[in-house]
């Protein structure tokens, strides 16, 4: 089949470079010269585990292309896929105005029968829209799918080819028959594919994401109360997560989410539910609670050091939301960034993958260090906010002799408390009993 997709970004690409694996033609379009440029070079502008390989591939086999050409790639395209981004407005909800005008390219491009499916994270009510803008332009019949991504960064690639489910809003026979053509290859393994009509499934997908944010604000809610009462939020976490109604997942403490999905989306679906006339308060107080929590280092700081921070030097590890990602999009650690150089702190990062994408939002107002104990070099703290594998077991002598004085201070209880203190360092750690 042939496919085309608008929008080269994190979901974009992956989506493209995994469906050509199966076989498809595949031609990925954006409106901006460098990226293509760079991709017809070989040169990956994210990173994502596996899909530099994934592109490698599929360009050498002839079924990936990448163009500046809407137009030509709508017009040899049966369906296209709408993946550019819908950044949050100031009040909150989805900005459509890139979906709606890839929707009004497509309309004026199609030379036959499309169908356009909605990959981008959309509100409830979008595909109605998008029908509307694309059809506008076009005599030809525009058929419009909503089907949801549900991709971790860091983990995309395996999660499109070896996905939970598959979320297909359609209400034309065509378009669900032509949908359940394309998934077939990736749920064979018995996986569903789930049709529904594409409110639901425009809604599924915001459901989704709020429901993994309210599960991560809760227990970093139970990580503060924990630590009031002296209580070890591990042990807690292990006690609930055996129970089978709840699970392990996303019931790890730490400094509050960021990325490009959690915090837009919770935004987009309380907006969402104002519009129709209704508050979400769940949603409203997980919002509250996550950014809150992202500034729960800092208060760690200032208790330790008596609330004088001023021309002190500060270590951060980590600077990415997550692990295996480059993306900085509200990433605690540039919240917690901005909190030190307002308070005179001196600040060094270090992050394995994230340095360039942070010096393009910061410039020079802090130290980048490839080698993650450069960073630490006469430091008088240690913060850790991002969970990669490299930290994980530090040699603690050769931090201790590197620092200016041994305070670490671990946003995602990667070490033993215990342990620590006993190897001379002034420890804290979410949701456990600090100094």
């Amino acid at each position: 089949m042939k496919i085309a997709v608008v929008g080269t970004g994190y979901v974009g690409l992956v989506a493209g470079s995994c469906l050509a694996e199966t076989g498809n033609t595949v031609t990925c379009v954006d409106i901006v010269e460098e990226k293509i440029r760079r991709l017809n070079a070989g040169e990956i502008p994210i990173y994502e585990p596996g899909l530099d390989t994934l592109v490698a591939r599929n360009t050498s086999e002839g079924r990936l292309f990448f163009t500046t050409n809407l137009e030509e790639a709508v017009k040899e395209s049966e369906v296209i896929f709408i993946a550019v981004g819908t950044p949050p407005g100031e009040d909150g909800s989805a900005d459509l105005q890139y979906v709606l005008e890839a929707a009004r390219s497509i309309g004026k491009a199609a030379n036959d029968r499309k169908i356009i499916v909605d990959k981008s994270t959309v509100p409830v009510g979008t595909a109605a829209k998008v029908k509307a803008a694309a059809q506008e332009h076009s005599e030809h019949p525009i058929l419009v799918v909503s089907n949801p991504e549900f991709l971790k960064e860091g983990a995309a690639v395996n999660d499109f080819l070896k996905p939970d489910r598959v979320v297909i809003g359609a209400d034309d026979d065509h378009a669900i028959e032509t949908m359940k053509r394309i998934y077939s290859p990736f749920v064979r393994t018995g996986n569903p594919m789930i049709i529904m009509d594409v409110l639901s499934a425009e809604l599924t997908k915001y459901a989704a994401n709020a429901m993994l944010a309210t599960r991560i604000s809760f227990m970093n809610e139970i990580a503060q109360i924990c630590e009031k009462v002296g209580a070890d939020v591990n042990k807690v976490r292990e006690g609930i997560g055996t129970d089978a109604r709840i699970g392990h997942s996303f019931l790890f403490p730490g400094v509050g989410y960021g990325g490009s999905c959690f915090p837009k989306d919770s935004k987009a679906l309380v907006s969402t539910a104002r519009e129709y006339g209704y508050q979400f308060r769940i949603m409203e107080a997980v919002e509250e609670v996550n950014e809150n929590q992202k500034m729960h280092l800092m208060r760690f700081l200032e208790k330790h050091f008596s609330g004088d921070l001023s021309g002190r030097t500060v270590a951060i590890w980590g600077l990415a939301f997550k692990a295996n990602t480059d993306d900085i999009r509200e990433a605690p650690a540039l919240v917690l960034i901005d909190q030190l150089l307002n308070s005179g702190v001196t600040v060094r990062v270090s992050d394995p993958i994230a340095i360039d994408a942070t010096r393009d939002v910061l410039g020079d107002k802090v130290s980048y260090h490839a080698k993650m104990y450069d960073a630490v070099e006469g430091a008088d703290a240690l913060c850790v906010v991002t969970d990669w594998n490299e930290f994980r077991v530090p040699d603690l002598d050769k931090l201790k002799s590197l620092m200016r004085a041994p305070n670490v201070f671990d946003g995602r209880n990667l070490y033993d408390p215990a342990h620590m203190r006993s190897e001379g360092f002034a420890y804290y750690g979410i949701g456990i009993k600090n100094p």
